[in-house]
């Protein structure tokens, strides 16, 4: 008999912050963050304590940990283990718009990617955090920043265990701080002979598009939650979340939409194109107006966004895939980009999961044609990906899923942080010009972490 779930009203506070606090240390805690919030952001959802975590090491080996789930002893890929905990979900949730009722929530990492489009690695895992790590809830308490709003969705017991967490007093935040400043993986010469090498493979005809990124490190103590508050004050993002366990954690301050699902409507938001955020407001317009006026920034987003209707209709209706936006100026704390808007219509014979699974990884942060750019990537860049470039987000029960492009991400392992800037090279690109706005990217995040 399925456990009957009610919805019950929080107080709305416009910071998911405050109840989140109170959650963070709880087991499998995580929280997706709108980002205080901005215009594309509308929900925050965050929940603990799934009743079952789906694990994929850095081999690609998966395992489900669970006390209330006894999984078969073979299940298939990856993907198809996720479908199997969402039937295990018994659960009879209250109709509701609220986008998250109990369903899968975590992250995808870029290297579950190759495992999906057969494309092996010649290079070792970066860190110890798995492929993948995605927790299945059956409560949640989501905070809706159009209507003012917060809500509970649990069962009695649920309510129960998770109103006495919230009235617990929040546990002290360990102070963070870096122990060595960040260290890029690669020189400006490194990148620019990497820059070269993707020059020739775009003459010789290989793809049209590379994305290329590279590599930050630096040691730290303390806590991650204290390093999220500082990432999340100084660029607050409508795709940002955070989840930690171990000494593992995930630190997300994304811009970009991956993959949004509602009711059958499909929606992807590639993000092609970057400029830096000016010293005075008229340098930042000058800036702006180069941006919408480029025309390698331009063909580098429309090189993706056909590489993304390619991919949404592997599994989407017909004559379904549109393009209601294309290359608009976005403009967040540090940089502008030029954004543009993919939908369609899920075919009724497909579910999300298997929309996520055609178009994973994103095309946005491959390049084109995919597999061949995933090829190349892995030939140039001198680590595995390993959550930068996959995406975080949730799969509902009933049939929603909203993931993110897990760029602008800073990951722990152990005493470590890492983070990752790239761009897109095309033809046109200058090798200079390029190397300075992976920097661009990530230069709010480090300067604020430091």
């Amino acid at each position: 008999m399925a456990t009957a779930l009610s919805i019950s009203a929080l107080p709305y506070h416009p910071d998911p912050l405050a109840f989140f606090a109170q959650l963070r240390q709880r087991p499998g805690a995580v929280l997706l963050d709108s980002g205080r919030p901005l215009a594309a952001g509308r929900y925050d959802i965050m929940s603990s304590d799934p009743l079952a975590t789906l694990n994929v090491d850095t081999q690609g080996d998966s395992s489900i940990e669970s006390h209330a789930l006894t999984p078969p002893e073979t299940l298939g890929d990856v993907f198809t283990q996720q479908a199997w905990l969402l039937e295990q979900l018994n659960v009879e949730a209250p109709k509701s718009a609220l986008p998250f009722t109990g369903g899968l929530m975590g992250y995808w990492g870029y290297d579950l990617g190759r495992e999906a489009q057969l494309v092996a690695s010649q290079r070792p895992a970066s860190t110890k955090l798995p492929q993948a790590r995605l927790g299945l809830y059956d409560w949640a308490i989501t905070l809706d920043h159009v209507a003012q709003k917060a809500w509970l969705i649990a069962s009695d017991a649920r309510r129960e265990q998770v109103n006495n967490w919230l009235a617990q007093p929040s546990p002290d935040s360990p102070a963070f701080s870096l122990t060595t400043r960040f260290q890029a993986e690669m020189t400006q010469a490194d990148y620019l002979e990497r820059f070269a090498r993707v020059q020739d493979y775009i003459r010789a005809g290989d793809c049209y598009q590379i994305n290329l990124a590279q590599r930050f490190s630096a040691g730290f103590t303390g806590d991650t939650w204290a390093a999220y508050l500082r990432l999340r004050h100084a660029t607050p993002t409508p795709f940002s979340g955070f989840m930690a366990w171990d000494d593992k954690a995930v630190l997300s301050l994304s811009p970009e939409r991956f993959i949004q699902s509602r009711f059958g409507a499909v929606e992807t938001r590639p993000i092609k194109g970057t400029r830096a955020r000016g010293r005075s407001p008229s340098e930042d317009l000058a800036l702006a107006q180069a941006l919408l006026t480029s025309s390698k920034d331009r063909a580098e987003n429309v090189m993706i966004v056909d590489l993304l209707r390619n991919d949404l209709g592997r599994v989407c209706q017909p004559g379904s895939i549109r393009v209601p936006q294309l290359c608009e100026l976005e403009s967040y704390p540090n940089v502008h980009h030029l954004v543009s808007v993919v939908q369609g219509e899920l075919s009724p014979t497909h579910s999300p999961l298997a929309l996520l699974k055609a178009a994973f990884p994103g095309g946005s942060i491959t390049g084109a044609p995919k597999i061949r750019a995933m090829q190349i990537i892995d030939e140039l860049e001198p680590c595995q990906r390993s959550v930068y470039c996959g995406c975080l987000g949730y799969v509902d029960a009933r049939g929603s899923m909203d993931t993110s492009i897990a760029i602008r991400t800073v990951i722990a392992d152990g005493d470590t942080l890492h983070l990752w800037g790239g761009g897109g090279l095309v033809a046109d690109s200058e090798g200079e010009a390029e190397y300075t706005e992976t920097l661009d990217k990530i230069r709010h995040l480090i300067s604020s972490l430091e």
